[in-house]
């Protein structure tokens, strides 16, 4: 499908040169099958159109000439009535075009409506609308409509229009929600969310795109399905048999023998109008399944080389090298009152709930970012890393709840902000206004099938919607530049970018509203090292330019170490250990700390044998008693099974020093959450 092809790609796509809409429908019907299917769907609707003035005879006018083959009188013969079936077929076209088409029409918005509703707003909704959706799915629809049509024998089209629409709305509807379903959790539309765009903006701009390729078939697919049955309930009588359409036509043909006497001419051109019309809609299908899916346009635009070439000519040929970086003050020691922290985290508890109970994912969490500050979070999987993210940024969904705690933003002008109090008008505007995310993987974070410069200019306007359109695409190309990307990339899609651009725009989205708080989660997933050196550098870059905060989440340490200013580890949910990145670096206090530096290599000095960690990190639901990593330990003694270590400062109190969670590090005169937020007894 095109959507799975679009929206699942992984791998950097070939880039197409930019083409405006007009370029892309001449490609379109570049295809000699989509072409013909387009040719012949038109001339049966132009056909269909003019019927009454290009017919040569009433189509229900009798005559003497009965059951006479095809002539230069009667192009397709007559039947036993002497009426000319040449007619019959244009009005018959009529008919049937109006059935298939307005069934179509019908059906495809009520599928639409339930299915999309359904599975992005969830709750109770979803379940009546998928019980009612099931109950039509059951019910057998060929007897259902005989029934129904049983009842509107002279109703008409109207009539047939009516029941296939009731019969046949279900399984779109239930397709529909199935897709929602998948793309409500994809981390493009997470990332509209975040924006603040209203749910009918994201249902129209980010769900509702993902999915035309899928509702274009399920469209083509009822006309044709409604023709059929339009067709079929005329055959057996059961429609208005007065009322001329191809259904009609053999309808009257089997009445008549036509079999029997020879008289194909009465049945053949109307069964061959419904194959043929039913075959150049599916081709008609297969082209727009192309050309609404970006990454199936590639195969007509030249060889692969042909398109590495245009790649690596879009990619930007600035210098490789960092330059030299810009001096940054040590950090402030920890104080409750220090102007210059910018959001403080206090005993942060986020659980996921289940019929099973309550399972701790982020468990007593404290610490205090900084202006101007990289806070490095690391941890292996299911450490709680991303869930703290989504936390801090109020993005989590249920099951995930935030039990207790304390996320507080201190404006630049001194205001301090309770995040968790915020309603969802206030959150709005806090998110990108004061605080984005950078998703961790820009291929699934951004929308596949929109242009990088509109997926931009989504962000400002969500937030600015009374700027000028001149300004936003002024803005848009500023944040490209920013961020080292060619203004003509404004129109490419996602899959035409390299990674290291994907991300790069991923960043220019964090941007749009220069925020104060840029939350990354591993922006550097997947990509590789060069790539990975340029994104960090970037960042660096526009950090100390642009003077925001940056909490950077990753498996990396030796990216971290580079990086950060504060580095902190987790475990298990919780913080094990929270040092200055040169003091973690040269001196970690923690047993899984050290075992994280000791699985990475050094390029310099003394070869040494890599150590690594024994054993997997915890299932959450199921924690070892006292502390959490003894059973991986190599340093673990009696008391580690029974007493659970709290985060304690090591060092000098009241010094910007280490905190460690470590029963061989038991400082008692100071508790976590007084280290983390400056506070003392």
């Amino acid at each position: 499908m095109a959507l799975q092809a679009a929206a699942l790609a992984e791998a950097d796509a070939p880039a197409e040169s930019s083409a405006g809409p007009a370029r892309l429908w001449l490609r379109l019907l570049r295809s000699p099958l989509t072409l013909s299917g387009v040719i012949i769907v038109l001339i049966f609707v132009v056909l269909a159109i003019i019927a009454p003035w290009i017919s040569p005879y009433d189509p229900s006018a009798v005559s003497d000439t009965t059951l006479a083959g095809p002539s230069a009188a009667h192009w397709l013969g007559t039947t036993q009535n002497g009426q000319d079936v040449l007619s019959q077929m244009l009005y018959g076209a009529r008919a049937s075009m109006f059935v298939g088409i307005g069934a179509a029409v019908l059906t495809t918005v009520l599928s639409v409506v339930v299915g999309v509703t359904a599975g992005y707003v969830g709750g109770i909704g979803d379940e009546v609308l998928s019980l009612l959706a099931n109950v039509f799915l059951v019910l057998p629809s060929l007897p259902l409509t005989i029934i129904l049509a049983a009842y509107l024998p002279h109703s008409g089209s109207l009539g047939i229009i009516l029941v296939i629409t009731v019969t046949g709305w279900a399984w779109g509807a239930r397709v529909l929600r199935a897709q929602t379903l998948s793309l409500r959790k994809r981390d493009f539309v997470e990332a509209a969310r975040a924006t603040g765009e209203p749910t009918w903006r994201i249902i129209v701009k980010d769900i509702l795109p993902n999915q035309v390729a899928v509702i274009a078939a399920s469209f083509l697919g009822t006309v044709t399905a409604a023709i059929l049955t339009q067709a079929s309930l005329a055959f057996l009588g059961l429609a208005d048999v007065t009322q001329w359409s191809w259904g009609t036509i053999l309808y009257w043909a089997q009445t008549g023998s036509a079999l029997l006497t020879g008289a194909w001419w009465w049945f053949v051109p109307a069964g061959l109008a419904i194959a043929v019309l039913g075959t150049a809609l599916s081709l008609v299908n297969f082209g727009i399944d192309e050309f609404i899916n970006p990454r199936l346009r590639q195969a007509g635009i030249g060889t692969k080389k042909a398109q590495r070439g245009q790649v690596r000519a879009g990619r930007p040929r600035g210098r490789r090298h960092r330059t030299a970086p810009v001096p940054r003050p040590a950090p402030a020691p920890f104080t409750q009152d220090s102007t210059d922290v910018v959001l403080q985290v206090r005993d942060l508890r986020v659980e996921y709930v289940s019929e099973g109970g309550r399972t701790r994912a982020v468990s007593d969490v404290s610490f205090a970012l900084r202006r101007g500050e990289v806070l490095g979070i690391a941890g292996e999987s299911g450490s709680g890393k991303s869930t703290l993210a989504y936390a801090i940024t109020r993005l989590h969904k249920p099951p995930a709840e935030i039990a207790r705690g304390e996320i507080r933003y201190t404006a630049p002008d001194g205001r301090g902000v309770d995040v968790l109090a915020m309603d969802e008008a206030e959150l709005r505007e806090f998110r990108w206004e004061e605080l984005s995310i950078v998703f961790q993987s820009a291929m699934h974070a951004l929308n596949p099938v929109l242009r990088i410069g509109a997926q931009i200019e989504d962000v400002i306007v969500a937030h600015r919607p009374r700027m000028a359109a001149p300004e936003r695409a002024a803005r848009v190309l500023e944040l490209l530049d920013i961020v080292g990307i060619p203004a003509d990339r404004a129109s490419s899609y996602p899959h035409e970018l390299s990674g290291g651009m994907r991300q790069r725009a991923m960043i220019a989205i964090g941007l749009a509203l220069d925020p104060e708080i840029i939350v990354m989660d591993e922006p550097t997933t997947a990509l590789d090292v060069v790539i990975q050196r340029q994104i960090i550098e970037k960042i660096m870059e526009l950090k100390d330019r642009l003077g925001f905060s940056v909490v950077f989440i990753t498996h990396d340490l030796s990216l971290l170490i580079e990086l950060s200013d504060t580095i902190a580890v987790m475990y298990g949910g919780k913080v094990v250990e929270m040092a200055p990145a040169e003091d973690f670096y040269r001196h970690p206090q923690h047993p899984y700390s050290q075992g994280l530096l000791g699985s990475f290599p050094t390029l310099g000095g003394p070869k040494r044998e890599l150590t690594g960690i024994v054993g997997s990190p915890p299932d959450l639901r199921r924690l070892p008693s006292g502390c959490a990593f003894r059973t991986r330990c190599p340093h673990a003694f009696d008391a580690c099974a029974t007493k659970v270590p709290e985060l304690l400062q090591v060092g000098e109190p009241g010094a910007r020093g280490t905190l460690a969670a470590c029963l061989l590090h038991s400082v008692p005169e100071t508790t976590t959450n007084e280290l983390a937020t400056g506070e003392t007894r």
